[in-house]
């Protein structure tokens, strides 16, 4: 029986009995949201929203954005590092570095958008409460939000109330983590709250080098509120954040190579082994630095409420953020640094919202404003490149096969042997002439033969540390109009619409270059690509070329005789000389909406939204050196979202649940292809989704609350190549159940929470991993292996607490993926180009002791 079987009846054993204990009746808390621009309680919203206070984060023991994820149907995050995050939301998924993308799911704190790149990922301390907003969300939230919205409401100073809190946890893996918080008032209308989390924790990755261990945790966060509160609605809140984080470098072992020492060539660890890794950064990259992480974050943000009348209330968001980061990996997972790669982003935007609300508290209510918002984003990826490793991966020969190594292919041969000229002189001639072992990968026809004399001279010009950088930017102006309102049209039933209209002006720029000299590998791939075409002309050109190719100063020879090769992506004019182009946008987007009371505990909605995602600019390098980079203008995504859903509260009887049925319809649906290492959008066309969500909570007793979730959603291409895949990181199932329970201990209480979490098997890139949708020219080499996928698998988590009787203190045991489930987080990644995919492995299992103090 699989492991989450084994939980699933664990959690129901534990829930089951104990939930009989106890004859107190209990009533459940309602969560009051502001998803409408207004406060109200959860079940008057008439959307598929998520919300949890800083109580139901903690009873599911949510620290984390990819944490909350697990509890929240329809939502899924990728962690694999705060530089990287991926977000899901019914299927569709927002992640990419480059500064031209923009994001589908968006993520707010406080209104703010924060959902560009880098800058999107946040530590949950000190949070009032998240609300999780599902469905095209464009009128409520703005232009980022095609099918959702994640916002994060932190606790804001409070005047005339006095409050502390301390939270000191220590565990496995060296974990330590440390939340404080100090509300002061001063006087009865101002006052100031600080608050602050760091969190360590050692990878769980071992680094088989003897260097520190990746996927490890290294954060500070950092936040100020100073809170001004006059009569009435009057408020100012001033909010600044800081964090900053320094963990190890991500994990990225390869699914087809096992681990081996890079000098010897001995075995070190099995491919599918998910402890384990020996890569590091290549020779003279980065100064010989460990693969590693390096990320600043911080902003700032002015809240304004004031009345201007009866009923009416204008109110002003006003940010500015910044965040600088570079992230260090090995992007083939092998022990010998075949590439060494940066993500290298800084970018500044600021925003400014002023809305009027009218709520005169009778049958109708609205607002309406407008926003701006101004970005410019700088992303950059340097790479090296080992050149003689490089011919070796394209002619699957890394393990030496050739000359008789006798290592299976999943092996790779020591690192003297491509120090090996006549090898890899051997590996050049296969290369040039198509003639691989494996004819059925081989991406060039063979139109010309290089002898050995010739074929040794270009092979002792490869380079071990080639380098090549791409530079993208981006520079974003966009101005919004919007307005939405309710109107009960009888005490039962009221009907909702909102409209935004936005324009943005956007400059997309573009530059790439090489440090060192020409790439000679890549020059030869130039050449045979241009023999390829069997004409006379361009194969004595090709001749040409390969001549050059052999002279002793091959990487140097003037770019008047010699194009100055690149091996992944192509110089721009002059080496590096920046490109630009603009584009101008609008749209609107809208929602209908209409909720009907069944009583004053039970209500049914209905929607239809419209949500756009702008168009986008993004650039593909040139084709050859020198050349120029294309600007591909791509058509605005579009999404049509019908809802029915229905929401219930029994507070007598300490029930609350709702349940949503939706289907999608996207026009233009955006993926990305792969330029080297670097992600261009391409339009896929049509895709279709359609699911269910279900969510409930349950207190039969005031000692037990029991919580479950359950997401169904099928989401397909429908059209292209693609047509039937799924789309990557959706899973078709997924469910969540917990419970607190409780009972009287001497001198205090137990609180036992048990969670368990599953989901179905999932998909990590949009090609589903299929053989013939990754034969070149997709890839350089074919990949006809499906494995990039993760099985279902589910999570059993485990906390117990002690409060003692009277005093402000708890102290908890807890225990995080109790079955040591063994799962991947990500998987492809680039280089599966090379036919070398990576994945990245899940957390096991891990335990540890927190104890929490909080001012009575």
């Amino acid at each position: 029986m699989p492991h989450y079987r084994y939980a699933f009846l664990a959690t129901a054993a534990l829930v089951a009995p104990l939930a009989a204990y106890a004859q107190q009746e209990t009533l459940i808390g309602e969560v009051v949201v502001t998803a409408q621009k207004r406060e109200q309680a959860l079940i008057d919203v008439p959307i598929a929203l998520t919300a949890y206070d800083a109580r139901g984060l903690e009873r599911r023991g949510v620290q984390t954005l990819d944490q909350l994820a697990l509890f929240t149907p329809g939502f899924e995050v990728q962690q694999q590092s705060p530089n990287n995050p991926g977000f899901v939301m019914r299927g569709v998924t927002s992640s990419a570095l480059e500064s031209a993308f923009e994001p589908r799911v968006s993520i707010f704190q406080d209104g703010v958008s924060i959902s560009k790149g880098e800058g999107s990922y946040v530590e949950l301390f000190d949070v009032e409460r998240v609300e999780v907003a599902k469905g095209p969300q464009s009128t409520l939230f703005g232009r980022g939000a095609l099918v959702g919205a994640l916002n994060i409401i932190q606790n804001k100073a409070r005047p005339g109330a006095a409050d502390a809190k301390l939270v000191v946890e220590a565990g496995d893996y060296s974990a330590r983590r440390a939340e404080a918080m100090i509300n002061a008032p001063v006087g009865e209308t101002l006052a100031v709250r600080l608050a602050a989390v760091r969190r360590q924790r050692d990878g769980y990755v071992s680094n088989l080098r003897g260097r520190e261990d990746y996927q490890s945790v290294d954060t500070t966060a950092l936040r100020g509120a100073l809170a001004f509160a006059g009569k009435g609605p009057r408020r100012l809140d001033l909010i600044v954040n800081y964090q900053r984080d320094r963990p190890t470098g991500t994990a990225f072992k390869s699914l087809v190579i096992d681990q081996t020492d890079p000098v010897s060539g001995a075995f070190l660890a099995d491919r599918r082994d998910p402890d384990g890794i020996a890569q590091g950064a290549g020779q003279s990259f980065q100064d010989g630095q460990d693969l590693n992480i390096d990320r600043t974050v911080w902003g700032a943000t002015l809240l304004a409420r004031w009345p201007l009348a009866n009923s009416i209330t204008l109110s002003s968001i006003s940010a500015f953020r910044h965040f600088q980061s570079s992230e260090s990996n090995d992007p083939d997972g092998l022990s010998l640094p075949l590439l060494t790669a940066m993500n290298e982003g800084k970018a500044k935007q600021w925003s400014q919202e002023l809305r009027i609300n009218f709520d005169p508290g009778g049958r109708l209510s609205a607002f309406a404003g407008a926003s701006a918002f101004g970005y410019e984003g700088h992303h950059q990826t340097p790479l090296q490149i080992d050149e003689r490793l490089a011919v070796a991966a394209l002619t699957r020969q890394l393990n030496g096969a050739a000359v008789g190594a006798g290592l299976p292919a999943t092996r790779t041969a020591p690192s003297a042997l491509f120090e090996n000229k006549g090898f890899v002189a051997a590996l050049m001639q296969g290369l040039v002439a198509g003639a691989s072992d494996n004819r059925t990968t081989a991406v060039f026809d063979p139109a010309i033969v290089l002898t050995p004399a010739q074929a040794l001279a270009i092979a002792s010009n490869l380079r071990s540390d080639h380098r090549e950088t791409s530079v993208d930017t981006s520079i974003l102006s966009s101005f919004d109009l919007f307005a939405d309102g309710t109107l009960a049209l009888t005490p039962r039933f009221e009907v909702s619409a909102g409209l935004r209209y936005t324009r943005d002006k956007r400059k997309s720029g573009y530059s790439a270059f090489v440090t060192g000299g020409r790439s000679v590998a890549g020059g030869a791939i130039g050449a045979a690509q241009l023999a390829s075409s069997g004409s006379p002309t361009a194969v004595a050109q090709a001749k040409a070329l390969l001549a050059a190719l052999q002279s002793p100063a091959a990487q140097q020879v003037p770019v008047s005789i010699l194009p100055l090769f690149g091996f992944s992506f192509q110089p721009t004019a002059g080496n590096g000389a920046f490109s630009s182009d603009s584009l101008d946008d609008d749209g609107l987007t809208w929602r209908l909406a209409a909720r009907y009371a069944l009583d004053d505990r039970t209500n049914l909605y209905a929607t239809y939204a419209r949500g756009r995602r702008p168009r986008t600019l993004a650039a593909r390098g040139p084709s050859a050196p020198f050349g120029p980079p294309q600007f591909g203008a791509q058509s605005a995504e579009t999404v049509d979202s019908i809802e029915l859903g229905a929401k219930f509260r029994r507070p007598e009887r300490g029930l609350r649940g709702s349940a949503a049925v939706y289907g999608y319809g996207y026009k233009n649906f955006e993926t990305v292809d792969r330029d080297g290492v670097r992600l261009i959008t391409t339009n896929r066309g049509s895709a279709r989704a359609y699911g269910v969500e279900l969510e409930g909570e349950w207190s039969p007793t005031s000692y037990v609350d029991i919580f479950a979730t359950y997401s169904f959603n099928h989401a397909r291409f429908t059209n292209g190549a693609f047509d039937g895949n799924h789309l990557r990181q959706s899973p078709d199932h997924s469910a969540s159940l917990g419970a607190a329970v409780r009972w009287p201990a001497p001198g205090g209480v137990l609180e036992l929470r048990p969670t368990f979490t599953w989901q179905s098997k999932m998909f990590f890139d949009d090609n589903n991993d299929r053989p013939d949708l990754q034969q070149p020219p997709a890839a350089l080499v074919a990949d006809a292996a499906v494995d990039e996928f993760q099985n279902a698998y589910g999570l059993l988590n485990l906390t117990l607490t002690y409060t003692p009787t009277g005093r402000s203190l708890a102290l908890e045991l807890f225990a995080t993926n109790l079955t040591n489930e063994r799962y991947i987080i990500d998987a492809g990644n680039t280089g599966d180009i090379l036919g070398l995919p990576t994945f990245v492995v899940g957390p096991p299992r891990m335990g540890g002791v927190r104890v929490t103090w909080r001012l009575p």
